[in-house]
């Protein structure tokens, strides 16, 4: 097992924001759900931003959307894990990418709401 280099200060978050833009690399590349709300991304956040809306309404618009995304991230993480432990069928690992999956949908759900109210009510 390899020791990591002990980095402190800027060269700590140089590589963290490497292994940031892999993960975003990857997902992009692998996950048709993270190109759909990536691209989502790139039509509402200009419309919340061109909005008549107060500045706390834009900023529940724009975070409803970002969550979407951190969301699908995290369930990719999840399903991925769950890959590399193997390919057989298991409840347990059902239940891990189901409920994964479940977080996407209330991620959703909320943003479509957080949505509705700005705009409707």
């Amino acid at each position: 097992m390899a020791i990591k280099p002990n980095l402190n200060g800027i060269g700590r978050i140089v590589k963290a924001a490497k292994y940031s833009w892999e993960g975003l690399k990857s997902s992009w590349l692998t996950e048709a759900a993270v190109r759909q709300e990536v691209l989502a991304l790139v039509v509402l956040v200009p419309l919340a931003c061109w909005l008549q809306v107060s500045t706390a309404e834009r900023a529940l618009l724009l975070l409803s959307l970002f969550l979407v995304l951190v969301v699908e991230l995290l369930n990719t993480a999840i399903e991925t894990t769950i890959n590399r432990i193997g390919p057989e069928h298991h409840a347990l690992s059902k239940k891990a990418k189901d409920t994964g999956s479940a977080a996407v949908l209330i991620a959703i759900l909320a943003a479509l709401v957080v949505w509705l109210v700005v705009l409707v009510f």
